[in-house]
């Protein structure tokens, strides 16, 4: 109980609603409440209180998970990497929505031909770090670079290029800053987009807008707002806007598949990973 408690709160301070911690963790509110009402008992200190719409966190409870949020992380990695996985257990897979969409939706389809019970998430890459290091996911399939000390074992897929969409002016190349050129782009707030701001910049190009969702950027891609700044996995979701993109000399995102230590002892785990492995050295080889 204790536990669940925890993992409750530490939800709540990166969700902010009670309505969003039901949901992500598939109770009831009602559940979430009892669970934060339970550990204040436990510890005899009020943890939350109201903030609008949000919930917000007392100083006590800020601090009691700035001590215990790094072990929590690991304990509730140990106790899945302890979980006794069969073949019809729910193997969760967490993966950059793009990826998904780009390079695996057909892998996936016929990979659950023969394993129907994995269960797919999509999410940004820190969120998937976080999630494979807790064991909410046995396995993260992410794109953009890894900050240091994330703990988890790291297998590089792919490099993947950049283009620009809807760039009427040629391919930009390195000093190439006479114009600016102004573009549309993913979040390079994002921390495994930040390393794109100095090489984009090196290209003379300067982000006009930052959107959080790629889906986003394909739309206005394909109604012809460009410049946009996209991956090579995603042409061809803009169509015919796509065909005509210009690659950007040297500037790509490498692709990661991110697991705990122990996870490739486990054999339904271990198949998956060398499926993917495969997948991915044959679009290597043809790109």
């Amino acid at each position: 109980m204790l536990l669940e408690g925890l993992e409750t709160l530490c939800l709540l301070a990166s969700e902010g609603t009670m309505a969003k911690v039901a949901s992500r963790l598939y109770i009831s509110q009602s559940a979430v409440s009892k669970r934060i009402a339970q550990l204040e008992q436990r510890l005899g200190k009020k943890l939350i209180e109201p903030d609008g719409r949000h919930t917000r966190l007392t100083p006590q409870a800020r601090e009691l998970l700035a001590r215990v949020a790094p072990s929590l992380a690991e304990m509730k990695g140990v106790l899945a990497d302890s979980q006794i996985l069969t073949d019809h257990t729910p193997l969760p897979v967490a993966c950059s929505e793009t990826l998904l969409a780009g390079y695996l939706a057909r892998f996936m389809h016929d990979y659950l031909q023969q394993d129907p019970h994995i269960a797919l998430s999509t999410h940004h890459t820190p969120v998937i770090l976080a999630r494979v290091r807790g064991g909410d996911a046995l396995l993260g399939i992410c794109a953009g670079r890894l900050p240091p000390g994330h703990g988890l074992c790291a297998e590089r897929l792919l490099e993947e290029p950049f283009y620009l969409v809807g760039d009427d002016q040629g391919e930009a190349t390195p000093g190439d800053q006479e114009e600016e050129r102004r573009i549309l782009t993913m979040d390079l707030e994002n921390p495994s987009n930040r390393y794109l701001r100095e090489p984009l910049a090196a290209l003379g190009l300067t982000p006009a807008m930052e959107l959080d969702s790629y889906l986003a950027l394909i739309e206005l891609a394909k109604a012809g707002i460009g410049p946009v700044l996209l991956p090579a996995g995603l042409l061809a979701l803009v169509g015919e806007q796509g065909k005509s993109a210009h690659p950007l000399p040297g500037l790509g995102r490498p692709l990661h598949l991110v697991y705990r230590p122990n996870s490739l002892k486990r054999d339904r785990i271990a198949r998956l990973v060398q499926a993917l492995q495969v997948h991915f050295r044959h679009l290597s080889s043809q790109g």
